[in-house]
């Protein structure tokens, strides 16, 4: 059987989620500008992408590179806002490519929906996150356990948030992260009993990007048709 073909657009109010193997962070991100584009142009629907990245450093529009100039990471400057941070393994990233329309064309209130979505992902597993007053991101208590940063192209809004599940939290101490204190940084394996698998928080995340900026998910495919031969012979 051939495999099924999607579309080459899904309707509006439609997400298209896109799940990449770990990544090296310049690939991931030239491949992002180019879902950008194909969005500003209406080739593509809206689109949300789930991965994870090699171990490097990512440097936003408010952070100078000469505070990292003794990291031993890969540096690179990206467009978003906000200050360094890091991406490695055992991190989920979530870029969303949206097309905000005019009720949402407001960065605050974006950057507040991203939060809501991670808190809400967080709460399925009975752990509290909370927003902090003039501080973009999600906390657990006194600790950030995930990072955002976003940039906008003619209301489409990319780059996006970095969920710490099982992050070695080692890499923080190298710089600031956000402009913060590394002691600050935590991750979601210290606040659960349950291992917290990418798998798990991919579905969880999903779901409450569907539900804070409504949209909904493809129909699933038809089923096969049946094969005779494989049914049972009863005697």
């Amino acid at each position: 059987m051939e495999p099924r073909k999607l579309p080459d657009r899904y309707p509006d109010g439609v997400l298209d989620v896109r799940r990449w193997p770990r990544t090296e962070y310049a690939e991931a991100h030239r491949r992002q500008q180019e879902l950008l584009e194909q969005r500003i142009r209406g080739e593509i629907g809206d689109v949300l992408v789930l991965t994870e990245h090699e171990a490097v450093i990512t440097l936003g529009r408010g952070a100078a590179r000469a505070d990292l100039a003794s990291v031993a990471l890969p540096v690179v400057e990206v467009e978003r806002g906000g200050e360094a941070t890091y991406h490695g393994p055992g991190q989920l990233v979530a870029y969303p490519i949206l097309a905000l329309d005019e009720s949402r064309r407001d960065l605050h209130r974006y950057l507040r929906d991203l939060e809501e979505v991670v808190i809400r992902v967080l709460a399925e597993v009975e752990v509290t996150g909370t927003r902090r007053p003039g501080l973009t991101g999600v906390w657990i208590g006194d600790k950030k356990v995930c990072s955002i940063g976003v940039a906008v192209r003619r209301w489409v809004a990319w780059h996006g948030l970095a969920l710490n599940l099982s992050t070695d939290l080692g890499h923080f101490a190298q710089f600031r992260p956000c402009g913060l204190d590394a002691s600050v940084m935590t991750n979601v394996a210290a606040h659960t009993e349950l291992a917290p698998t990418r798998l798990l928080y991919e579905v969880l995340l999903v779901k409450h990007v569907c539900e804070v900026f409504g949209l909904e998910l493809p129909p699933p495919p038809p089923a096969p048709p049946l094969d005779p031969r494989s049914l049972p012979i009863l005697g």
